[in-house]
């Protein structure tokens, strides 16, 4: 097949290693022609002809990793996706401030274009049903061109489209003239969320505190195993008592079952050496 571009084996092998390096991603050989496609898009851009080249320059500024970082993750995301999550979590946050007046602390560890965090954000509303309610919420990502779009909470209306109407005009503004056909997150839900660029690989997480609910959802797919246990060794001790780690559909820890145990529905609590610190066990 031809090419626009000049694109050898050793640039695909090249490009592997570093996404691997830089933020853990395992790409298989499938991937090759998502690859190009991706890329292809910076070389354009830098009016270059052969990966090599680009790689080459990757490699000499710096300031292009974050663009190289951009290209290659996947920011498939939704409100309320997978919703069987956020009722689960409205039955915990009710059931934490019943015997405790502390903050509902949540990380929404991936949250791409804020879809999650912001569904969080509405969930917290409705089981309290204020607009100040007791949850703080953490959202961050390694992308930092979707971190842009959710901070400012502007989405197409076609986004919202399998939201109930009844949410939508709760939740947001709709756009109006030249900003027909878009709709934004109304302030009182943007304020609930911290937004801030986060690598799961950094070597030292600038993180502190306990959380009651981290989500780290169809994330994991995209690392082997030995990074994936190296991550949840790290959410793990980051969890309060009760706290649960909240996983994608496709996504089991049984290789990590000294740190993780399932309670169904793609919901995880922490092991604990003394198994007492959880009512449920």
């Amino acid at each position: 097949m031809d090419r626009e571009f000049v694109f050898r084996n050793e640039d695909f092998e090249r490009i592997r290693k570093l996404i691997r390096d830089r933020v853990g991603i395992s790409l298989t050989d499938k991937k090759r022609d998502l690859v190009y496609s991706r890329i292809a898009r910076r070389l354009r851009a830098l009016h270059l002809t052969e990966f090599s080249d680009y790689l080459d320059y990757l490699e000499q500024h710096e300031d292009e990793t974050q663009d190289f970082i951009n290209a290659l993750t996947t920011n498939l995301t939704a409100f309320f996706r997978e919703s069987h999550h956020f009722d689960y979590l409205a039955e915990a946050m009710q059931a934490q401030q019943a015997g405790t007046k502390r903050p509902f602390n949540i990380w929404s560890s991936a949250c791409s274009t804020g879809e999650e965090a912001y569904s969080l954000a509405m969930t917290a509303i409705e089981a309290f049903a204020c607009w100040d309610p007791p949850v703080r919420i953490l959202a961050t990502d390694v992308d930092t061109r979707v971190l842009e779009h959710a901070q400012s909470g502007i989405y197409d209306m076609e986004r919202l489209a399998k939201l109930p109407d009844e949410r939508v005009h709760r939740f947001f503004y709709k756009g109006r003239g030249a900003r027909s056909g878009s709709a934004r997150i109304r302030p009182e839900v943007q304020q609930l969320i911290r937004f801030r660029p986060f690598n799961l690989l950094m070597p030292k997480w600038p993180i502190k505190g306990r959380f009651d609910a981290i989500f780290c959802r169809n994330v994991m797919i995209y690392f082997d195993k030995a990074t994936q246990y190296s991550i949840l060794s790290r959410f793990h001790p980051l969890l309060s008592e009760q706290g649960l780690l909240y996983a994608g559909h496709s996504e089991s820890f049984q290789h990590a079952a000294d740190l993780f145990r399932s309670q169904g529905q793609t919901i995880f609590y922490p092991v604990r050496t003394n198994p007492s610190l959880r009512s449920n066990g």
